[in-house]
């Protein structure tokens, strides 16, 4: 899928190999070609699940929660985020891997919460070892969009027919975390069937958050997604219905993206409704948060 944007932007995802779905949610492709005048590309990430980065001939800064951007490596590893990213890219080109909670635990031997709200240099931590040949093939590439996505899905296969099988619990806690009637962690660990300590060590170790704040999370998610979609809408009318009203999401607003949701509609956004739009094509899903692996 391929969405053209303006005259700054080209942006396209595509899905992986039937067998990894269960692990990455979809690569993607961003070129950027920013004017003397606006040298700087500038959006905010909504939180999201695990993301691999590669930049190529670009320089780009993030920064996630408050403070200034600062500038990101070759190889960006994010871990799931509970809080928007701001960033900025000059011109040039980005690739994308979106990982599964599951993705992230078959692949890394270091735990999610340990990463979480965080964005590390891939290249220097040794976690992340087996995707560095995957960053300097790429950096060393013409630039070519199709031999580039061949490249990154033969990497990635390979590294998955090598890794651990799913985990049937993190499978069973990513269904009911996209299931919108499930809204306390007693019905998550009553779906799961296990103790709430138990759950608590699951989430930390392949989803980053405590279950409470995941729950939080992807009602939170689901609103935002309607608003993606058709940015004309009232809040009001994105609400996810376990919302008791509007005082409590404007409360969920403010933790998750750092400003009110007036603010962030009167932003320009360049990049990410775009991207919702393109990415619900392609995965059936707005936002990574809220990916069904059988897409």
């Amino acid at each position: 899928m391929r969405a053209v944007f303006g005259k700054s932007v080209n942006l396209r995802f595509a899905l992986p190999s039937e067998p990894l779905r269960p692990f990455v949610t979809t690569y993607y492709y961003i070129e950027a070609a920013c004017s003397p005048h606006e040298p700087w590309l500038e959006d905010y990430l909504h939180p999201e699940w695990a993301n691999l980065r590669f930049l190529s001939r670009t320089e780009a800064h993030s920064v996630i929660g408050t403070g200034e951007p600062l500038p990101c490596p070759a190889f960006a590893v994010t871990g799931p985020t509970s809080r928007a990213a701001r960033f900025r890219l000059r011109s040039g080109r980005i690739w994308g891997i979106g990982l599964m909670p599951s993705g992230w635990a078959a692949l890394f031997p270091a735990k999610a919460g340990d990463y979480a709200d965080r964005i590390v240099d891939g290249m220097a931590d040794p976690a992340f070892a087996r995707l560095v040949p995957l960053a300097l093939a790429l950096a060393r590439s013409d630039g070519d969009y199709a031999a580039e996505l061949a490249l990154i899905g033969q990497h990635m296969d390979a590294l998955f027919a090598a890794a651990q099988p799913v985990d049937p619990a993190i499978e069973a806690l990513t269904a009911a975390l996209i299931d919108p009637d499930l809204i306390s962690v007693v019905d998550l660990a009553e779906r799961l069937g296990m103790n709430v300590r138990s759950l608590e060590r699951l989430s930390h170790r392949a989803f980053g958050f405590p279950p409470k704040l995941l729950l939080r999370r992807q009602r939170f998610l689901r609103s935002l997604a309607r608003f993606m979609l058709d940015p004309s809408l009232k809040w009001i009318g994105t609400l996810d219905a376990h919302y008791h009203d509007q005082s409590h999401f404007v409360r969920d607003f403010r933790r998750f993206m750092g400003m009110s949701p007036s603010a962030y509609a009167d932003l320009d956004k360049p990049l990410l409704v775009a991207a919702a739009r393109a990415r619900m094509a392609v995965a059936g899903q707005a936002v990574q948060g809220l990916h069904r692996p059988a897409s």
